[in-house]
């Protein structure tokens, strides 16, 4: 599973806003104190390990994580600089709110704010089954040579 790169500046403009309120859907910036209900939400749904991410992008200042939220509950996340700067993930959707896009708008977003900060290029770190996603929907590229096990990954204990 490689890396991929993201050139932020020069990323197509990714049109999510309407389609998210048209499913009642809103994309906004995470705060500390949510925590203990983002955390809750990641660690039911998806990687263990992704909820120690999160919470690590919650603390940034300001806030690296946001999170989809209908009716008053989160279902989704997505974050950028929790493992490493320049690091876009962990991101997810909630099983029954997939295939509305909530994935692409928070992709969006998280991008949106890298750009915003300074970066010129985003990376996607140890892509598993999401390549093809990134690439259409930002524009994406393949890192060539970027193995996990000698990618900033590498250094987690155990490994």
């Amino acid at each position: 599973m490689p890396d991929l790169l993201v050139k932020l500046y020069n990323m197509p403009k990714i049109e999510y806003e309407a389609n998210m309120a048209a499913h009642g859907v809103k994309i906004k910036r995470a705060m500390a104190l949510d925590k203990k209900q983002i955390l809750e939400f990641v660690k039911s749904n998806f990687n263990p390990l992704w909820e120690h991410e999160c919470e690590r992008a919650l603390f940034n200042s300001p806030s690296s994580c946001y999170i989809a939220e209908k009716d008053a509950k989160i279902i989704g996340f997505g974050c950028y600089d929790a493992t490493a700067l320049g690091f876009f993930g962990p991101t997810g959707v909630h099983p029954e709110a997939q295939g509305l896009g909530i994935g692409k708008a928070l992709l969006a977003r998280c991008l949106e704010s890298m750009k915003e900060k300074g970066y010129g290029y985003a990376i996607i770190g140890y892509s598993t089954n999401a390549t093809a996603f990134y690439e259409k929907i930002a524009g994406a590229t393949i890192i060539e040579d970027s193995l996990p096990e000698q990618s900033v990954y590498s250094n987690m204990v155990g490994r």
